[in-house]
């Protein structure tokens, strides 16, 4: 009884090797992608944090701020950072993709992710722009 299967062709050797350094550059870009979420979701998440901390000590009188606008250009500021990097880690996943697969890369669900938590920053972002008013 024989299990060896013999001598792997060159050709196959070569192929097999391509196809797993494809494999691992694929499954690299999805793990970058997913460390640019993982930072812009702390940025977003922060600023939005610090925005209503901050305001809420004005409001209540536990601070006394020089400029009562400060928190929201703070906050304003890191969630628009925090969006703003993940569209560009989201475009260098696309390139990177395309890089490796061709011109249509087929998007893993990482991708899909990253642009819901694109569309959560700019509707954190559109609610801290928009002037506090009436409820």
């Amino acid at each position: 009884m024989k299990t060896d299967p013999g001598p792997v062709p060159p050709s196959a050797t070569a192929a097999s090797t391509t196809d797993l350094a494809i494999t691992r550059t694929i499954l690299a870009a999805g793990r970058t992608l997913m460390a640019s979420m993982r930072t812009a979701l702390s940025m977003i998440g922060f600023g939005f944090t610090i925005y209503k901390f901050l305001n809420g000590l004005h409001e209540a009188g536990g601070i006394h701020l020089r400029r009562p606008d400060e928190p929201r250009r703070l906050g304003v500021f890191l969630v628009a950072l925090g969006t703003g990097s993940l569209l560009v880690g989201i475009l260098e996943y696309v390139r990177t993709l395309g890089r490796v697969a061709g011109r249509r890369p087929r998007l893993r669900s990482t991708f899909y992710v990253a642009c819901a938590l694109v569309a959560l920053g700019f509707w954190v972002l559109a609610g801290l722009i928009r002037p506090p008013g009436p409820s």
